[in-house]
């Protein structure tokens, strides 16, 4: 069972319910160690002094902020702790919001939310139900290791998760995109027709089960297959598609590399894993056909393997 990285209470008016969180995430990303070639000697890094070259210890290490060009401003541990908030072991409620109204961007990190004991079942239950039934979400705070988090709560089958959010501020904005400053040409009836037709053959249901982390998988075979001595020789890289410069021809092209009969349903498509079919009963095409006939999507001289 997961270690909970925090343990207090969802509060609310008089309610009072005691919780855990427990991490959602459990990364199965490939790491590595650093080494100097040929030696298998490990890679250490030390903080050094930018003008000696001298290594400092921790304990004579203190925290600076630059206020100005080369001037800055330090700080102890001390005065640093007199900024920090207030600790707590609440979860504040302030609102409950309709879950659509919040733009995905503003979530950051999740978190299971468990009821801390069989007394806090019942309290527990009945919030997760009310916001269900209401189609609301609860939005707080809390402070988690001596920082003050932005939270939603929401209901995830017979739990609740958790997640800290991004403030307004620390979100940039769309207008920052340079690119979408000016004016671009509408797109055609025809176009935007055969784009919705495209969307619609490879529509279905999101089942996060039909994608693996093939990259990882991929690193560790090899690994294996050097430790038992064999070679690795690397794959030929594959041409870069060029620019497309006639949307419309690229439009046909694609889909109809979607309907090409004879393909193998792509991952989330009725098959023998027994995942959905696309909507209105159609069928999903293969990813591979849809990315099919690269020279027709593109008038460059090169092909894409």
């Amino acid at each position: 069972m997961p270690r909970a990285v925090w343990t207090g209470a969802i509060r609310f008016g008089l309610v009072n319910i005691p919780v855990t969180l427990t991490s959602v995430i459990e990364p199965h990303r490939v790491s590595f160690h650093e080494f100097e070639r040929g030696t298998n000697e490990r890679i250490h890094y030390k903080r050094v002094a930018e003008s000696s070259g001298h290594e400092v210890p921790w304990e004579k290490i203190e925290k600076g902020y630059e206020v100005a060009k080369g001037r800055y401003v330090m700080l102890t541990d001390e005065e640093i702790e007199a900024a920090e908030p207030e600790r707590s072991h609440g979860i504040d409620l302030e609102a409950f919001v309709p879950l659509e109204e919040i733009d995905p961007v503003s979530w950051d990190k999740a978190y299971y939310v468990a009821p801390d004991g069989d007394s806090a079942r019942k309290a527990y239950d009945l919030l997760r139900e009310a916001m269900v039934r209401q189609k609301r979400v609860a939005i707080g705070r809390f402070v988690m290791r001596t920082k003050e988090y932005l939270v939603c709560i929401r209901p995830l089958e017979r739990a609740m998760a958790l997640h800290t959010m991004y403030y307004p501020d620390e979100v940039r904005s769309t207008k920052d995109l340079g690119h979408l400053g000016a004016k671009a040409a509408a797109a055609g009836k025809k176009e935007l027709a055969l784009a919705e037709q495209l969307l619609g053959a490879m529509a279905t249901h999101w089942d996060p089960r039909a994608y693996k982390d093939t990259f990882s998988a991929r690193v560790l075979d090899l690994v294996h297959k050097k430790d038992k001595g064999q070679e690795i020789t690397a794959a030929p890289s594959k041409a870069a598609p060029g620019e497309v410069v006639d949307l419309m021809e690229a439009l046909k092209a694609t889909l109809a590399g979607a309907k090409r009969p004879g393909k193998a349903p792509r991952a989330g498509t009725t098959g023998d894993g027994g995942t959905p079919r696309a909507r209105a009963g159609r069928p999903l095409r293969s990813r591979t056909a849809a990315r099919q006939a690269p020279a027709a999507r593109t008038r460059t001289r090169s092909r894409a393997s």
